[in-house]
């Protein structure tokens, strides 16, 4: 039924359970899990901004994420599941994650929620539920 999950992937605490909850499914189906992280630069430029800076910015964020994903995979190979994990830069995190699965053909996509509401997800967003609404395959959505 699922063969290739995809777990967007931003190292909170909500990304990591919606890991395990993939792991649980993928144990399951005997599927795929593939581990999406998203980086982004520096969101709010401004007349004088340096390019330069975003990109050690993104390479520092690369650098952190790879070492939390080695645990992850780690974590997953104990569990005898086969994890892929790929880390990309991104201009709109909800487009790019609908994009990744769609193109990837992924069957299921499990994504952690913050629970944001009110003022917080007007202004910060929510990536789960653009995803959910944009996308054509199954999201599992984990708080």
């Amino acid at each position: 039924m699922f063969q290739n999950i995809l777990v967007p992937f931003d190292l909170s605490d909500q990304s990591t359970r919606a890991f395990k909850v993939a792991l649980d499914v993928a144990k399951k189906y005997q599927s795929k899990v593939t581990l999406l992280t998203c980086l982004e630069g520096d969101a709010w430029h401004h007349k004088y901004y340096d390019s330069r800076a975003d990109k050690e910015l993104i390479k520092k964020q690369s650098k952190v994420t790879k070492k939390y994903i080695e645990k992850l995979e780690l974590f997953a190979e104990k569990n005898n599941v086969i994890v892929k994990s790929e880390i990309i830069t991104s201009k709109s995190v909800v487009n790019d994650i609908v994009t990744f699965a769609k193109t990837r053909k992924h069957d299921l996509i499990v994504i952690g929620s913050h629970g944001r509401t009110g003022f917080d997800k007007v202004l910060l967003g929510s990536v789960a539920n653009g995803v959910s609404q944009k996308t054509r395959c199954p999201v599992l959505i984990v708080k």
